[in-house]
Protein backbone atom coordinates (compact mmCIF):
# COMPACT_ATOMS: atom_id res chain seq x y z
CA UNK A 1 0.00 0.00 0.00
CA UNK A 2 1.32 3.28 -1.15
CA UNK A 3 1.74 5.41 1.90
CA UNK A 4 1.39 9.42 2.65
CA UNK A 5 5.25 10.28 1.96
CA UNK A 6 5.26 8.78 -1.31
CA UNK A 7 2.26 11.23 -2.71
CA UNK A 8 3.57 14.64 -4.23
CA UNK A 9 1.84 17.56 -2.23
CA UNK A 10 -0.30 18.47 -4.89
CA UNK A 11 -2.18 15.66 -4.58
CA UNK A 12 -2.38 15.84 -1.21
CA UNK A 13 -3.29 19.26 -1.22
CA UNK A 14 -6.43 18.23 -3.48
CA UNK A 15 -7.58 14.97 -1.00
CA UNK A 16 -7.38 17.36 1.32
CA UNK A 17 -9.40 20.17 -0.30
CA UNK A 18 -12.29 17.90 -2.16
CA UNK A 19 -12.04 15.30 1.40
CA UNK A 20 -10.67 12.41 -0.87
CA UNK A 21 -9.89 9.67 1.90
CA UNK A 22 -7.28 6.63 0.72
CA UNK A 23 -4.36 6.10 -0.11
CA UNK A 24 -4.89 3.29 -2.86
CA UNK A 25 -2.58 3.60 -5.67
CA UNK A 26 -5.38 3.30 -8.03
CA UNK A 27 -7.01 6.35 -6.70
CA UNK A 28 -4.22 8.71 -6.22
CA UNK A 29 -3.10 8.26 -9.91
CA UNK A 30 -6.44 9.13 -11.06
CA UNK A 31 -6.38 12.10 -8.92
CA UNK A 32 -2.92 13.12 -9.98
CA UNK A 33 -4.23 12.37 -13.61
CA UNK A 34 -7.20 14.67 -13.12
CA UNK A 35 -4.47 17.70 -11.62
CA UNK A 36 -2.46 16.80 -14.92
CA UNK A 37 -5.10 17.42 -17.45
CA UNK A 38 -6.45 20.04 -15.53
CA UNK A 39 -4.84 23.27 -17.16
CA UNK A 40 -5.10 21.63 -20.65
CA UNK A 41 -8.34 22.41 -22.50
CA UNK A 42 -9.44 18.88 -23.62
CA UNK A 43 -12.83 16.63 -23.07
CA UNK A 44 -12.36 14.42 -20.06
CA UNK A 45 -14.43 10.53 -19.70
CA UNK A 46 -14.18 9.92 -15.92
CA UNK A 47 -15.34 6.02 -16.02
CA UNK A 48 -16.02 3.45 -12.65
CA UNK A 49 -18.65 1.93 -11.40
CA UNK A 50 -21.36 3.60 -9.66
CA UNK A 51 -20.75 4.85 -6.29
CA UNK A 52 -16.79 4.85 -6.43
CA UNK A 53 -16.96 8.61 -6.15
CA UNK A 54 -16.61 9.81 -9.65
CA UNK A 55 -18.16 13.47 -9.28
CA UNK A 56 -14.88 14.57 -7.06
CA UNK A 57 -12.71 14.55 -10.49
CA UNK A 58 -14.70 17.03 -12.54
CA UNK A 59 -14.45 19.23 -9.86
CA UNK A 60 -10.73 18.78 -9.33
CA UNK A 61 -10.52 19.50 -13.06
CA UNK A 62 -12.41 22.84 -13.07
CA UNK A 63 -10.17 24.13 -9.68
CA UNK A 64 -7.07 23.54 -11.31
CA UNK A 65 -7.92 24.64 -14.39
CA UNK A 66 -7.59 28.51 -15.78
CA UNK A 67 -11.57 28.18 -16.21
CA UNK A 68 -11.50 28.04 -11.71
CA UNK A 69 -13.12 31.22 -11.64
CA UNK A 70 -15.83 30.69 -14.29
CA UNK A 71 -19.37 28.61 -13.73
CA UNK A 72 -19.02 24.81 -12.83
CA UNK A 73 -22.29 23.32 -13.78
CA UNK A 74 -22.91 19.68 -12.81
CA UNK A 75 -26.00 17.80 -14.97
CA UNK A 76 -27.42 14.27 -14.22
CA UNK A 77 -28.11 13.27 -17.42
CA UNK A 78 -29.93 10.01 -16.33
CA UNK A 79 -32.32 12.19 -14.28
CA UNK A 80 -33.71 14.10 -16.99
CA UNK A 81 -36.45 12.75 -18.83
CA UNK A 82 -35.58 12.54 -22.27
CA UNK A 83 -38.57 15.04 -23.78
CA UNK A 84 -36.97 17.97 -21.93
CA UNK A 85 -33.41 16.82 -22.02
CA UNK A 86 -32.43 18.98 -25.49
CA UNK A 87 -34.14 22.21 -23.33
CA UNK A 88 -31.90 21.80 -19.98
CA UNK A 89 -28.69 21.53 -21.93
CA UNK A 90 -29.38 23.90 -25.19
CA UNK A 91 -32.40 26.20 -23.57
CA UNK A 92 -35.65 27.11 -25.35
CA UNK A 93 -38.00 29.91 -27.40
CA UNK A 94 -40.94 30.90 -25.82
CA UNK A 95 -43.78 29.10 -27.48
CA UNK A 96 -41.02 26.05 -28.70
CA UNK A 97 -43.83 23.59 -26.73
CA UNK A 98 -46.63 23.60 -24.60
CA UNK A 99 -45.40 25.11 -21.74
CA UNK A 100 -42.76 27.39 -22.74
CA UNK A 101 -44.16 30.37 -21.77
CA UNK A 102 -41.05 32.17 -22.10
CA UNK A 103 -37.47 31.92 -23.53
CA UNK A 104 -34.91 29.40 -21.15
CA UNK A 105 -31.17 29.56 -21.20
CA UNK A 106 -30.05 26.21 -21.34
CA UNK A 107 -26.71 24.66 -18.94
CA UNK A 108 -24.79 25.48 -22.00
CA UNK A 109 -25.24 29.23 -22.25
CA UNK A 110 -25.42 29.49 -18.89
CA UNK A 111 -21.33 28.17 -17.89
CA UNK A 112 -20.11 30.15 -20.82
CA UNK A 113 -16.30 30.74 -20.14
CA UNK A 114 -16.70 27.85 -17.16
CA UNK A 115 -17.15 23.89 -17.00
CA UNK A 116 -20.41 21.49 -17.39
CA UNK A 117 -19.93 17.97 -15.43
CA UNK A 118 -22.81 15.64 -17.44
CA UNK A 119 -22.86 12.79 -15.15
CA UNK A 120 -24.02 9.31 -16.71
CA UNK A 121 -23.64 10.70 -20.32
CA UNK A 122 -24.46 7.32 -21.61
CA UNK A 123 -27.98 7.60 -20.87
CA UNK A 124 -28.34 10.49 -23.21
CA UNK A 125 -30.69 10.06 -26.04
CA UNK A 126 -29.35 9.92 -29.72
CA UNK A 127 -30.87 13.05 -30.89
CA UNK A 128 -29.28 15.02 -27.84
CA UNK A 129 -25.93 13.17 -28.23
CA UNK A 130 -25.74 15.12 -31.57
CA UNK A 131 -25.91 18.23 -30.13
CA UNK A 132 -23.37 17.12 -28.03
CA UNK A 133 -21.08 16.53 -30.58
CA UNK A 134 -22.05 20.23 -32.68
CA UNK A 135 -21.15 22.01 -29.43
CA UNK A 136 -17.82 19.69 -28.60
CA UNK A 137 -16.72 20.07 -32.57
CA UNK A 138 -17.27 24.08 -33.17
CA UNK A 139 -18.73 25.19 -30.20
CA UNK A 140 -22.29 25.73 -31.45
CA UNK A 141 -25.64 25.22 -30.18
CA UNK A 142 -29.27 25.76 -31.06
CA UNK A 143 -32.26 26.33 -28.95
CA UNK A 144 -35.22 24.29 -29.20
CA UNK A 145 -37.66 26.43 -31.03
CA UNK A 146 -34.71 28.48 -32.80
CA UNK A 147 -33.30 28.76 -35.75
CA UNK A 148 -30.21 30.77 -34.91
CA UNK A 149 -26.63 29.21 -34.03
CA UNK A 150 -25.39 30.48 -30.64
CA UNK A 151 -21.88 29.42 -29.65
CA UNK A 152 -20.27 29.01 -26.35
CA UNK A 153 -17.05 28.16 -24.52
CA UNK A 154 -17.36 25.61 -22.38
CA UNK A 155 -15.06 22.53 -21.42
CA UNK A 156 -17.30 19.18 -20.80
CA UNK A 157 -16.37 16.43 -18.45
CA UNK A 158 -18.31 13.35 -18.67
CA UNK A 159 -19.03 10.49 -16.17
CA UNK A 160 -20.15 7.18 -16.78
CA UNK A 161 -20.45 3.40 -15.23
CA UNK A 162 -21.63 1.92 -18.77
CA UNK A 163 -19.00 0.31 -20.92
CA UNK A 164 -19.05 2.78 -23.27
CA UNK A 165 -17.56 0.35 -25.93
CA UNK A 166 -20.34 -1.69 -26.02
CA UNK A 167 -22.72 0.84 -26.00
CA UNK A 168 -20.81 2.37 -29.28
CA UNK A 169 -20.95 -1.65 -30.60
CA UNK A 170 -24.85 -1.69 -29.71
CA UNK A 171 -25.72 0.91 -31.25
CA UNK A 172 -27.08 3.30 -28.32
CA UNK A 173 -23.64 5.63 -27.87
CA UNK A 174 -22.55 7.86 -30.80
CA UNK A 175 -18.74 6.46 -31.85
CA UNK A 176 -17.52 9.86 -32.73
CA UNK A 177 -19.10 11.48 -29.51
CA UNK A 178 -17.07 8.83 -27.68
CA UNK A 179 -13.87 9.80 -29.57
CA UNK A 180 -14.76 13.36 -29.00
CA UNK A 181 -15.33 13.02 -25.14
CA UNK A 182 -12.72 10.27 -24.19
CA UNK A 183 -9.85 12.54 -25.57
CA UNK A 184 -8.70 12.15 -21.71
CA UNK A 185 -9.74 9.12 -19.86
CA UNK A 186 -9.50 8.75 -15.87
CA UNK A 187 -10.55 5.25 -13.86
CA UNK A 188 -11.76 5.65 -10.86
CA UNK A 189 -11.21 1.93 -9.51
CA UNK A 190 -13.45 0.02 -7.25
CA UNK A 191 -14.12 0.22 -3.64
CA UNK A 192 -12.85 -3.45 -3.21
CA UNK A 193 -9.69 -3.43 -4.68
CA UNK A 194 -8.56 -0.14 -2.53
CA UNK A 195 -7.50 -2.39 0.29
CA UNK A 196 -7.06 -0.71 3.53
CA UNK A 197 -9.07 2.39 2.37
CA UNK A 198 -12.54 0.66 3.27
CA UNK A 199 -11.19 0.92 6.90
CA UNK A 200 -10.12 4.65 6.64
CA UNK A 201 -13.64 5.47 4.91
CA UNK A 202 -15.76 3.36 7.31
CA UNK A 203 -13.86 5.18 10.08
CA UNK A 204 -14.16 8.75 8.41
CA UNK A 205 -17.91 8.02 7.94
CA UNK A 206 -18.47 6.76 11.90
CA UNK A 207 -16.95 10.06 12.66
CA UNK A 208 -19.20 12.38 10.55
CA UNK A 209 -22.24 10.34 11.88
CA UNK A 210 -21.08 11.34 15.76
CA UNK A 211 -20.06 14.63 15.05
CA UNK A 212 -23.48 15.36 12.93
CA UNK A 213 -26.03 13.43 14.84
CA UNK A 214 -24.25 14.01 18.30
CA UNK A 215 -24.19 10.26 19.00
CA UNK A 216 -21.19 8.42 20.95
CA UNK A 217 -18.98 6.86 18.06
CA UNK A 218 -19.17 3.41 17.05
CA UNK A 219 -15.72 1.42 17.67
CA UNK A 220 -14.31 -0.41 14.62
CA UNK A 221 -12.20 -3.07 16.16
CA UNK A 222 -10.38 -6.17 14.62
CA UNK A 223 -13.56 -7.98 14.04
CA UNK A 224 -15.07 -5.71 11.83
CA UNK A 225 -11.79 -4.60 10.10
CA UNK A 226 -11.83 -8.03 8.92
CA UNK A 227 -15.81 -8.01 7.41
CA UNK A 228 -14.84 -5.02 6.07
CA UNK A 229 -11.96 -6.13 4.03
CA UNK A 230 -13.62 -8.99 3.00
CA UNK A 231 -16.27 -7.84 1.42
CA UNK A 232 -17.06 -7.00 -1.85
CA UNK A 233 -18.87 -3.94 -1.94
CA UNK A 234 -20.92 -4.32 -5.22
CA UNK A 235 -22.14 -0.46 -4.34
CA UNK A 236 -18.85 0.68 -3.26
CA UNK A 237 -18.40 3.40 -1.72
CA UNK A 238 -22.08 4.81 -1.55
CA UNK A 239 -22.82 1.16 -0.39
CA UNK A 240 -20.19 1.62 2.92
CA UNK A 241 -21.67 4.48 3.88
CA UNK A 242 -25.04 3.21 4.26
CA UNK A 243 -23.93 0.24 6.24
CA UNK A 244 -21.79 2.44 8.68
CA UNK A 245 -24.45 4.91 9.30
CA UNK A 246 -26.45 2.12 10.08
CA UNK A 247 -24.31 0.40 12.06
CA UNK A 248 -23.37 3.95 13.51
CA UNK A 249 -26.94 4.12 14.66
CA UNK A 250 -27.78 1.02 16.04
CA UNK A 251 -24.70 0.22 17.54
CA UNK A 252 -23.40 3.74 18.96
CA UNK A 253 -20.90 3.93 21.61
CA UNK A 254 -19.71 0.05 21.13
CA UNK A 255 -17.52 -1.68 19.19
CA UNK A 256 -18.69 -2.70 15.87
CA UNK A 257 -18.39 -6.80 15.38
CA UNK A 258 -18.66 -8.35 11.65
CA UNK A 259 -22.00 -9.81 12.87
CA UNK A 260 -22.95 -6.01 13.21
CA UNK A 261 -21.27 -5.73 9.24
CA UNK A 262 -23.22 -8.39 8.15
CA UNK A 263 -26.37 -7.45 9.72
CA UNK A 264 -26.81 -4.21 7.52
CA UNK A 265 -25.38 -6.30 4.06
CA UNK A 266 -28.19 -7.17 1.89
CA UNK A 267 -30.07 -9.93 2.84
CA UNK A 268 -29.43 -12.00 -0.46
CA UNK A 269 -25.63 -11.47 -0.45
CA UNK A 270 -24.03 -14.59 -0.60
CA UNK A 271 -21.37 -13.47 2.14
CA UNK A 272 -17.97 -12.35 2.30
CA UNK A 273 -15.53 -12.13 -0.95
CA UNK A 274 -11.71 -11.18 -0.86
CA UNK A 275 -11.42 -7.06 -1.34
CA UNK A 276 -8.07 -7.78 -3.41
CA UNK A 277 -8.04 -11.41 -4.78
CA UNK A 278 -4.61 -13.20 -5.24
CA UNK A 279 -4.31 -16.06 -8.03
CA UNK A 280 -3.40 -19.56 -6.77
CA UNK A 281 -1.34 -22.08 -8.78
CA UNK A 282 -3.90 -25.06 -9.91
CA UNK A 283 -3.34 -27.99 -7.76
CA UNK A 284 -4.83 -31.29 -8.54
CA UNK A 285 -3.36 -32.62 -5.26
CA UNK A 286 -5.37 -30.41 -3.22
CA UNK A 287 -8.41 -31.59 -5.38
CA UNK A 288 -7.52 -34.94 -4.39
CA UNK A 289 -7.14 -34.30 -0.98
CA UNK A 290 -11.04 -32.79 -0.65
CA UNK A 291 -12.10 -35.54 -2.84
CA UNK A 292 -11.08 -38.25 -0.44
CA UNK A 293 -12.12 -36.36 2.59
CA UNK A 294 -15.64 -36.89 1.19
CA UNK A 295 -15.37 -39.95 0.47
CA UNK A 296 -14.39 -41.39 3.09
CA UNK A 297 -16.77 -39.63 5.13
CA UNK A 298 -19.38 -41.06 2.68
CA UNK A 299 -18.08 -44.33 3.64
CA UNK A 300 -18.78 -43.69 7.60
CA UNK A 301 -22.47 -42.70 6.50
CA UNK A 302 -23.13 -46.24 4.57
CA UNK A 303 -21.27 -47.42 7.65
CA UNK A 304 -23.53 -46.32 9.85
CA UNK A 305 -26.72 -46.93 7.66
CA UNK A 306 -25.39 -50.36 8.04
CA UNK A 307 -25.37 -50.71 10.99
CA UNK A 308 -29.06 -49.61 11.76
CA UNK A 309 -30.18 -52.14 9.02
CA UNK A 310 -27.99 -54.85 10.76
CA UNK A 311 -30.28 -54.50 14.81
CA UNK A 312 -33.28 -54.84 12.35
CA UNK A 313 -35.03 -57.91 11.63
CA UNK A 314 -34.11 -59.33 8.59
CA UNK A 315 -36.36 -59.69 5.79
CA UNK A 316 -36.18 -60.59 1.95
CA UNK A 317 -37.28 -58.40 -0.65
CA UNK A 318 -39.87 -60.88 -1.51
CA UNK A 319 -41.55 -61.38 2.05
CA UNK A 320 -40.96 -57.57 1.78
CA UNK A 321 -44.09 -57.72 -0.71
CA UNK A 322 -46.47 -59.97 1.27
CA UNK A 323 -49.78 -58.84 1.94
CA UNK A 324 -49.08 -55.78 -1.17
CA UNK A 325 -52.13 -55.65 -3.27
CA UNK A 326 -51.20 -57.84 -6.96
CA UNK A 327 -51.83 -54.56 -8.26
CA UNK A 328 -48.77 -52.59 -6.14
CA UNK A 329 -46.44 -55.43 -6.79
CA UNK A 330 -46.67 -55.43 -9.99
CA UNK A 331 -46.68 -51.86 -9.78
CA UNK A 332 -43.06 -51.80 -7.94
CA UNK A 333 -41.49 -54.94 -10.33
CA UNK A 334 -42.54 -53.16 -13.43
CA UNK A 335 -40.23 -49.77 -11.76
CA UNK A 336 -37.42 -51.90 -10.87
CA UNK A 337 -37.12 -53.03 -14.43
CA UNK A 338 -36.54 -49.64 -15.55
CA UNK A 339 -33.85 -48.88 -12.78
CA UNK A 340 -30.31 -48.89 -14.73
CA UNK A 341 -28.39 -52.09 -13.80
CA UNK A 342 -26.11 -51.40 -11.13
CA UNK A 343 -22.38 -50.44 -11.65
CA UNK A 344 -19.26 -52.62 -10.75
CA UNK A 345 -16.50 -50.02 -9.35
CA UNK A 346 -13.39 -51.43 -8.75
CA UNK A 347 -12.81 -49.71 -5.16
CA UNK A 348 -8.85 -50.54 -5.78
CA UNK A 349 -8.73 -48.33 -8.51
CA UNK A 350 -10.00 -45.17 -6.90
CA UNK A 351 -7.85 -45.86 -3.74
CA UNK A 352 -5.33 -46.34 -5.39
CA UNK A 353 -3.59 -42.44 -5.23
CA UNK A 354 -4.81 -42.17 -2.30
CA UNK A 355 -1.99 -39.85 -0.21
CA UNK A 356 -0.45 -41.76 2.67
CA UNK A 357 -2.48 -39.23 5.08
CA UNK A 358 -5.62 -40.94 4.44
CA UNK A 359 -4.72 -44.29 4.33
CA UNK A 360 -6.53 -47.30 6.56
CA UNK A 361 -3.62 -47.23 8.32
CA UNK A 362 -3.67 -44.00 10.03
CA UNK A 363 -7.83 -43.67 9.67
CA UNK A 364 -9.69 -45.29 11.34
CA UNK A 365 -13.32 -45.17 10.06
CA UNK A 366 -15.19 -45.78 12.81
CA UNK A 367 -13.36 -43.85 15.76
CA UNK A 368 -14.34 -40.64 13.97
CA UNK A 369 -18.19 -38.76 14.27
CA UNK A 370 -19.48 -37.18 11.42
CA UNK A 371 -19.12 -34.09 13.22
CA UNK A 372 -15.49 -34.38 13.91
CA UNK A 373 -15.08 -35.41 10.14
CA UNK A 374 -17.20 -31.90 8.81
CA UNK A 375 -14.83 -30.23 11.54
CA UNK A 376 -11.73 -31.35 9.95
CA UNK A 377 -12.26 -30.89 6.45
CA UNK A 378 -13.58 -27.27 6.97
CA UNK A 379 -9.84 -27.29 8.95
CA UNK A 380 -8.20 -28.16 5.96
CA UNK A 381 -9.97 -26.64 3.38
CA UNK A 382 -9.54 -23.32 5.37
CA UNK A 383 -6.01 -23.74 5.69
CA UNK A 384 -5.76 -23.99 2.55
CA UNK A 385 -7.13 -21.08 1.70
CA UNK A 386 -5.32 -19.22 4.38
CA UNK A 387 -8.36 -18.60 6.34
CA UNK A 388 -10.43 -16.85 3.66
CA UNK A 389 -14.10 -17.83 3.99
CA UNK A 390 -15.63 -17.45 0.52
CA UNK A 391 -12.97 -19.27 -1.09
CA UNK A 392 -13.41 -22.27 1.49
CA UNK A 393 -17.21 -21.65 1.01
CA UNK A 394 -17.07 -22.17 -2.28
CA UNK A 395 -14.97 -25.18 -2.47
CA UNK A 396 -16.88 -26.82 0.47
CA UNK A 397 -20.37 -26.22 -1.38
CA UNK A 398 -21.67 -24.10 1.24
CA UNK A 399 -22.73 -20.08 1.74
CA UNK A 400 -20.51 -18.56 3.86
CA UNK A 401 -22.90 -17.98 6.52
CA UNK A 402 -23.19 -21.98 6.95
CA UNK A 403 -19.21 -21.91 7.17
CA UNK A 404 -18.83 -19.07 9.25
CA UNK A 405 -21.87 -20.26 12.08
CA UNK A 406 -19.52 -23.80 11.19
CA UNK A 407 -16.79 -22.07 12.08
CA UNK A 408 -18.40 -20.95 15.72
CA UNK A 409 -20.32 -24.21 16.37
CA UNK A 410 -16.21 -26.03 15.89
CA UNK A 411 -14.54 -22.93 17.54
CA UNK A 412 -12.05 -22.53 14.35
CA UNK A 413 -11.99 -19.03 14.91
Amino acid sequence: MQIDSDISPEVQQAKMRFSIVGNAPALIAAVSRAIKVAPIDLSVLVTGESGVGKEFFPKIIHAYSSRKHARYIAVNCGAIPEGTIDSELFGHEKGAFTGAISARKGYFEEADGGTIFLDEVGELPLTTQARLLRVLENGEFIKVGSSTVQRTNVRIVAATNVDMLQAVAEGKFREDLYYRLSTVQIQVPPLRSRGNDIVLLARKFAADFAERYRTPAIIIGDDARRALLHYAWPGNVRQLKNVIEQAALFQAGSEATSDDIQRYLPSDTTGFAPAVSVAHEHSYAQEREILFNMIFRMQREIDALRSQLSEREPATHETSLIGMPRSLVAVNRAHESRLPAPIDVDVSEVTSDIPAEFSSDTVDEHSMTLEDTERETIRRVLDKHSGRRKAAAKELNISERTLYRKIKEYNLE
